[in-house]
This record gives C-alpha cells, structure tokens and sequence, in this order.
C-alpha cells in the first residue's frame, strides 16, 4: 500500500476510535476514564503513525465530540481542548519519538507531555476563558473542576497505558 495512503487511512482510523470511545464512555459520565481513554489514543496515534497524524486526531477529535454532544457544549472551550491535546502530541512527539529510546527518555516524554497538557488547558479554559466569557459561577466551577488537576491524571494514565501497549503494537504492525 502506498505510505501515504496508509498515514492518511490509519489517521481516520485513530480519529474515529477516539470519536467511538467518548461516545462510548460518555454514558459512564466519567471524565477519568473517558480522558484516560482519548489520551491513550492519542499518544499511540503519535508514537505509532507519526506527528501529523497525532496532530491531525488531537485537533480534530473535540470538534467531532462537541458536534456529537459528547464533549462540554461550549464552542470557546472547543479549540482549547485541541491545542490541549496538541501541547500533548507535540510534547510526547518531540522528546519520546525514538524508537528504542531509553525507559528513562520515554517516561521523560510521558510525564512532560501530561504536564504541558494539563498546563495548556488550566491557562486557556480556567485562568482566561473562564474570566472572560459570560459564564454563570456553577458553569465556571464545572469548568474549572474539568480542566485542572485531572486533566494531569487523566494525561497520565492514557499515556502511561500508550507507552505500555505501544512496542507490542509496533511489532504487531511489523514497524
């Protein structure tokens, strides 16, 4: 198959199993394992497919669940939510992309990753958009409850699972 058919098919394919799993655990109206589960995503969508493709799926996957109404159903939050996710792709990319990388470099880019993600959306949805959009206090206090301390949990238990499953992925798929 072409290579970049193939980027572009299992690119599809990560992002709908993001779009199906928060369908899926939207009903459990658990925000830890459905974020542990779109983390997990999108961590082997980077370590397995590449930047582009886990840039692709971080920043289309909240637009997709936001038209589902599975995820919060305010657009300004929407494409904080992304560059979120783009924080973690691009973070676990740049300092976890080698294969064969040590433990230690690989738990470096994990726990760096879960950081920048938790710091991109506790500044962009609470510290500035919670100021500046007319919310109502039980709207600011949900949001600020979703996007602090466990989008770092959630952050780290998606990617933990991801560096757990992704050298046997990589050998199952011969890469």
């Amino acid at each position: 198959m072409n290579p970049k058919v193939r980027r572009i098919t299992e690119t599809a394919v990560m992002t709908a199993l993001l779009v199906a799993l928060q369908a899926a655990t939207a009903s459990l109206g658990n925000q830890f394992v459905t974020g542990s589960c779109v983390n997990a995503v999108l961590a082997l969508t980077v370590l397995l497919v590449g930047l582009w493709s886990g840039a692709a799926a971080a920043a289309l996957s909240p637009f997709f669940a936001f038209l589902l109404g599975i995820g919060p159903q305010l657009l300004p939050i929407v494409p904080a939510i992304a560059a979120g996710n783009l924080v973690f792709v691009a973070l676990l990319w740049a300092l976890g992309r080698r294969r064969g990388a040590p433990v230690e470099r690989q738990v470096l880019a994990w726990l760096a990753a879960a950081a920048g993600k938790f710091a991109a959306l506790y500044l962009t949805v609470v510290q500035l958009l919670c100021r500046v959009l007319p919310l109502k206090q039980p709207q600011i206090d949900t949001f600020s409850a979703m996007f602090s301390w466990p989008q770092l949990v959630t952050a780290l238990i998606g990617g933990g699972i991801s560096l757990l499953l992704a050298s046997a992925l990589r050998r199952a798929l011969r890469r």
